[in-house]
């Protein structure tokens, strides 16, 4: 997919594209994807360092989005708008916010079609759940689908060699899980072993490739899809005073799928490993749990975050990204790569003062959080795609870290090598 960039607002409205400042500005093709460009090219590269036998690998990568794409420029007027919010300091802060995030586009389910069809969404205190659900359920589940077509085709083998899939998703409730519904359209076989990993929060993507490499490790010859898909609709509301997360939420958060398909013992000629899972750990911070909260409710899902979190995660994660290193014996943190989740912000500048970091160190976590906004789960896979692109471009580092933060307060990590 050609690079988006946003467009000159007074542009958009002379050409008539501004109809509807936040959600409908460009409608794209159905669902987009990018991270086949060039497979071809990938499968014909031989891989710069060979696998370690038995051990977990990323052999392939893809994604999707829906079709409505949000300059952050338009965004304010388009909330307010959408929201029917008259008050004037609201407007202000959500102006701030939008500026200190430093995301540039994102894109969103929500759009005019669906106000005018749920105009209750915007409506506060109405019991919405049902209506949320009605939306967000096919709309993760086409997102997934797609993502993992175009991982799919980028791996090159038939999708009849799934074994199992792993689905991650914090954006929808029902049963059967949207698992069933993936493999389904798939074509994957009655018999793939499904596992799925609801409302993990950001660090869902992670615990995905953890769960992902236990797999593959344990079941030789297994081929596993993971695919995570999330969506901004069960939160979406009308700011309240009482709820200032909310405004965080509508600065922030993106929507979108990602997909990678993981196995141990890559089959020459047929797969292209580019970064091995070589040591994963989780953590939780004792008493921490109250930091990140969130509440499924008649109205939606409602989050709490409190202002010592960037703190917290900056006390903790020395020790954290050493005991992953020391499983490598390595020493220097700028001597790794780095893919961090884009949480925001404030977490990226804070990991990169207290470790030390050079500044181009956390440059593709900068850049997804800038194209696409925190994404939640799927985002860690935003910055891996750049990062295998980086490393290849630049010849660069053997070992890395994968690390993404949420509810808990979690600490999720793998140490990574690059082939």
């Amino acid at each position: 997919m050609p690079h988006l960039s946003s467009p000159n607002l007074s542009d958009l409205i002379h050409s008539g594209l501004y109809t509807h400042p936040i959600l409908f500005l460009f409608k794209l093709p159905s669902m987009s994807k990018t991270s086949c460009e060039g497979s071809a090219m990938l499968h014909h590269e031989r891989a710069r360092r060979a696998p370690t036998p038995g051990k977990a690998a990323i052999l392939a990568i893809g994604k999707a989005f829906p079709s409505q794409l949000v300059p952050q420029e338009c965004l304010v007027e388009g909330y307010i708008r959408d929201t029917k919010c008259d008050d004037a300091t609201v407007k202000e802060k959500l102006e701030r916010l939008c500026k200190t995030t430093t995301v540039k586009t994102r894109y969103t389910v929500m759009c005019k079609e669906i106000l005018d069809k749920y105009p209750e969404l915007v409506t506060e205190g109405s019991p919405t759940i049902r209506q949320r659900l009605e939306i967000a359920n096919p709309a993760v589940v086409e997102m997934a689908t797609e993502a993992s077509k175009a991982c799919i085709k980028e791996w090159g083998r038939p999708v009849e060699d799934i074994t199992h899939i792993v689905y991650v998703s914090s954006s929808e409730i029902r049963l059967p899980g949207g698992d069933l519904y993936i493999a389904s359209r798939l074509g994957l076989k009655n018999d793939v072993g499904r596992v799925m990993l609801y409302f993990l929060g950001c660090y869902g993507g992670v615990t995905g490739l953890r769960v992902a490499k236990d797999l593959a490790e344990n079941n030789p010859g297994s081929r596993i899809l993971l695919t995570t898909s999330e969506t901004t609709i069960l939160g979406f509301r009308p700011p309240n005073n009482a709820r200032p997360y909310d405004l965080v939420g509508a600065a922030l958060f993106g929507d979108g799928a990602a997909a990678v398909i993981i196995g141990a013992d890559p089959v020459a000629g047929q797969e292209c490993p580019f970064m091995e899972l070589n040591y994963a750990i989780q953590q939780f911070l004792p008493d921490t749990h109250y930091v990140i909260d969130g509440r499924l409710s008649e109205e939606g899902i409602n989050f709490k975050l409190g202002r010592d979190l960037p703190q917290r995660i900056d006390d903790n994660i020395e020790g954290f990204c050493r005991k992953l290193m020391g499983k490598g014996k390595l020493v220097d943190f700028n001597e790794l790569f780095w893919a961090v989740h884009p949480g925001g912000p404030a977490i990226l500048n804070k990991l990169e003062r207290t470790l030390r970091l050079k500044s181009e160190k956390l440059e593709c976590s900068r850049k997804a959080l800038m194209e696409y906004g925190n994404v939640s789960s799927n985002t860690i896979f935003y910055v891996i795609e750049k990062m295998r692109e980086k490393l290849k471009r630049e010849d660069g580092e053997e070992w890395g870290l994968a690390l993404a933060f949420g509810p808990g307060i979690t600490f999720e990590g793998i140490l990574i090598r690059s082939l």
